[in-house]
C-alpha cells in the first residue's frame, strides 16, 4: 500500500490558499448571504484540498485519480459559484 503525503503536492496547497482565500472574500459578504452563497463558496472550496488529502490516502493510483477527478468537479462548482458571487454583488 502506498500512502502519499498530500502536504507535499503543489496542487493541493494551491487549493489550500484558495479555500483560505475564499474564506477571507466571503468575511465580507452581507449578513443575509452567511448561509447561503457563503456556505456553497466555502464547501466546494473546502472540498478541492480535502478530495486530494483523502486520495492520497488511499492505496493505488486509480484511488488518487479518482479523487482528483472529483477535486476538478469542485473546482468547477466553485468557479460557477465565485461567477454568481460577482455578478450577485457586484
Amino acid at each position: 500500500m502506498v500512502v502519499r503525503d498530500f502536504r507535499e503536492l503543489k496542487v493541493w496547497g494551491k487549493g489550500h490558499r484558495l479555500t483560505l482565500g475564499v474564506y477571507e472574500a466571503t468575511r465580507r459578504f452581507a449578513g443575509r448571504e452567511a448561509y447561503g452563497l457563503t456556505s456553497q463558496l466555502r464547501r466546494c472550496a473546502t472540498s478541492i484540498p480535502a478530495n486530494i488529502a483523502e486520495g492520497c490516502g488511499k492505496s493505488g493510483d486509480a484511488y488518487l485519480g479518482r479523487f482528483l477527478l472529483i477535486s476538478m468537479g469542485s473546482a468547477s462548482e466553485l468557479e460557477y459559484h465565485l461567477l454568481l458571487a460577482h455578478d450577485f454583488c457586484f
